[in-house]
């Protein structure tokens, strides 16, 4: 698969490379700001976009380089036969690969925040070090019954996954797929404690408050509570912040914190790093 070209001006270190990076089957949309900064990797929610982290790197400024890239079949990026976790794990490495980075800091929302601890955990000589952005939590629904669930769900809402593309909430693929990489998630989630517990790279938190559109029952103060016995015995993850905007609008209201927390990680590195 042929890349886009790159800006014309990519020549300089110091100018923003937008293309196209090959992995695999399919073609991943890239933006680097290119520059001397600490490299900041950002990994997006599970249908989100680079687009929603545009707050978080005009707070942090241009002291730092900046890599974002939509996942699989989300925002710009091509669709592939491949939606699973690990996928996405690979394409971490592809984009590092790609753009010359070897030790990043890496920034997850969501799914992206499980995605970078665990990144970090199978590369603690190469990770800076983590911010997770309202996640990742160890719990999930692992019972068939849940998982029969989450599959009724997706085949009542299918005809309005088309609609809520633009908006970050849904991907291009189809219901049954949408449901499958839900149960996968899942069940990540609920083995994460032992991962957690063997992270050796700084890891900051920035929690939310807020229920998000459709929850219930405090069901996810009750998830981020599951966090505190792996923040009791290892010193390495910390909570930077609890802010006040619930899962989904706390990149727009609470940027600031997510900055704050990047410059927690970035200043525990040693001199010359």
């Amino acid at each position: 698969m042929d890349s886009l070209k790159p800006n014309d001006s990519d020549t300089s270190a110091n100018s923003t490379w937008t293309g196209m990076v090959p992995v695999e089957d399919t073609a991943l949309a890239v933006t680097d700001t290119g520059g001397r900064g600490i490299p900041v990797v950002y990994l997006n929610g599970s249908y989100a976009s680079q687009r929603h982290w545009r707050r978080v790197i005009a707070d942090l400024g241009p002291g730092w380089r900046h890599i974002t890239y939509d996942e699989r079949a989300r925002g710009k990026s091509k669709r592939s036969a491949d939606y699973s976790f690990e996928a996405c794990v690979r394409d971490v490495d592809a984009v590092l690969a790609a753009r010359g980075v070897d030790r990043p800091l890496l920034v997850g929302w969501s799914y992206g925040a499980l995605v970078g601890v665990q990144w970090a955990s199978r590369n603690p000589d190469r990770a800076l070090g983590v911010v997770g952005v309202d996640g990742p939590y160890p719990t999930g629904w692992t019972d068939e019954a849940s998982h029969e669930e989450i599959r009724r769900l997706f085949r009542r809402i299918g005809w309005m996954l088309p609609l809520a593309r633009p908006f970050g909430l849904a991907a291009r693929f189809s219901a049954e797929q949408h449901a499958e990489v839900n149960i996968e998630i899942h069940g990540i989630h609920a083995a994460l404690e032992p991962v957690l517990d063997g992270l050796t790279v700084p890891v900051r938190y920035v929690v939310a408050s807020g229920e998000a559109l459709g929850s219930r029952d405090d069901l996810q103060e009750q998830m981020r509570t599951t966090l505190d016995p792996v923040l009791a015995r290892n010193p390495n993850l910390k909570v930077s912040a609890k802010v006040a905007s619930n899962h989904g609008s706390i990149l727009r209201k609470d940027s600031a914190a997510v900055a704050e927390a990047v410059r927690e990680v970035a200043a525990l590195q040693p001199r010359g790093r």
